[in-house]
Formats: structure tokens, sequence, C-alpha cells
């Protein structure tokens, strides 16, 4: 089952396809710059989604047109343009991570500064052979309040973040690879369809056990290791309501490994 919301005007859509959320940035014209208006909607989208578990197990974030974003429009903010609070668009995107289902980002072209430190947010990420990722902070004189200091060396790790952010240094999707910054690259053309297999291989599974993997990874990193041990094993909910439903369609292969 698909339901789309209407995108002519809107500066964020959103797509359901078989309990998956596509959130699109939608400014193309200016390779999806992350206006404040922009992030409104999208904080009202995230919510939703949120209060969404029933039908929304994954969620995937894409820029439409050529470009996942090229990060923050220093443009709209020039012209007046304002968020509605000071740190609206940091708490934006920690939203983003906190949402209880798993998210993915798609991404293609620039991926830049703001837009990097939004994909950063997300759990898993996928990317097209066109994809150049770059924190441009340092070249600008300006510093990093969404989030980029911690999300990136939990990603890649400090050595490799310091080197991208103290160089301005642009990353290609293979570098990006390699270096753990994203999951996997797949072909410009293939970048959509494979995007939604890999969502709907992951929706597939129980969403109980999705949602509770992605709160005590995430929940997890407040902990020292002994404490994160303790924390699993006495906040950890347990088998989910679909667990027999799950094992019974293993028929004949459930019994004999009894």
């Amino acid at each position: 089952m698909t339901s789309l919301t209407d995108n002519s005007e809107a500066l964020v859509y959103r797509k359901d396809t078989n309990g998956v959320a596509s959130i699109t940035l939608n400014r193309p014209h200016v390779l999806n710059a992350l206006s404040p208006d922009l992030f409104v909607e999208l904080r009202d989208m995230i919510t939703s989604i949120k209060n969404d578990v029933e039908d929304i197990g994954v969620v995937i974030i894409r820029g439409e047109g050529r470009a996942f974003s090229a990060g923050n429009d220093l443009g709209s903010i020039a012209k007046g343009e304002q968020a509605p609070s000071k740190y609206f668009q940091s708490e934006t995107i920690d939203a983003l991570e906190n949402l209880p289902q798993p998210v993915i980002a798609s991404v293609k072209g620039a991926c830049y500064t703001g837009a990097l430190e939004l994909m950063l947010a997300a759990d898993l990420v996928i990317a097209s052979d066109t994809a150049v990722f770059c924190d441009t902070h340092a070249p600008f004189s300006l510093t990093p309040l969404w989030g980029m200091t911690k999300r990136l060396p939990l990603r890649i790790g400090t050595a490799a973040s310091k080197e991208m952010m103290y160089t301005g240094k642009r990353v290609l999707a293979e570098e990006a690879l390699k270096i753990g910054l994203i999951n996997r690259v797949v072909k410009d053309e293939d970048l959509e369809a494979e995007t939604m297999t890999w969502a709907e291989q992951i929706a597939a599974n129980s969403w109980h056990t999705l949602r509770e993997d992605k709160r005590l990874l995430n929940e997890g990193l407040n902990y020292t290791y002994k404490e994160g041990l303790v924390f699993e094993r006495t906040t950890s909910l347990g088998p989910g309501a679909d667990m027999g439903e799950r094992l019974a369609k293993l028929g004949p292969k459930a019994k004999k490994k009894e």
C-alpha cells in the first residue's frame, strides 16, 4: 500500500510504501539547501512518523533531484528567514536520530556540512557512486552546531574525523565506504530501487525487535561497557507479540530444531 503527501509546494514531502516512510527534501533548484523553513516542515514530519509506529517500521531520508543536500542555506538566513528557536535545527536532527524506527539515508550528489550532519543522524547510509561528502566549516570560518563533533567520530573514528574537518576535503563514495562513513555504494541509476529493497528487507523483520535494537544500541552509548551490559539485560523488553506467529511460519523446521 502506498500513500503520498501533497508535494506541489512542500519543502519536504513523505511517501509511505509497505511500512516504509520516505522523507524527501524538496528544494532541487538549490540542491536541497537546508533553510529554516525546510527544518520546520522536516520537524513536523519527523513528529508524525514518531507517532506512527503501528504503520511505519523503517524510514528513508533522501533529496529530490541530483543532490541529497548542499548543506545549510546561508542565503535564506541572510534574507531574514529564522528558525523558531535558537537550537531548532540541531534539535530537529536529534529528533531524526531518536526516531524509534531505523532510518536509512539515501545519498546522491552533494552531501555537505549541515547535510552531512543531517545524514549522520541516520542509522544506515546507502549512497550512489556520484555522492560527495564534505565538511566545509573550516574554509568559511564556521563552527559545528548540529552534532558533527559527536556523530562523525562515532561513525569513522577521531583521526579520520579530524582529517575531514580540518582539511575540508571532498570524500567520494568509494572512500566514504572504505572509512565507514557509509554502508553501501550503488550505481546512481539504481539508488532509489536499492534503497527501497534494503528498507523493505529490514521492514520484513519484527518491528518490535528493530525498535528495541535501536533503543539499546543508541542509549547504550551513554554507559560504560559494564554499565551497558547491565542496561541491556535489565531494560530489554524481551520477545514481541509477533514471536509466536513468526516461529509458526517456520513449520517443521522449528520442530526439528527442538
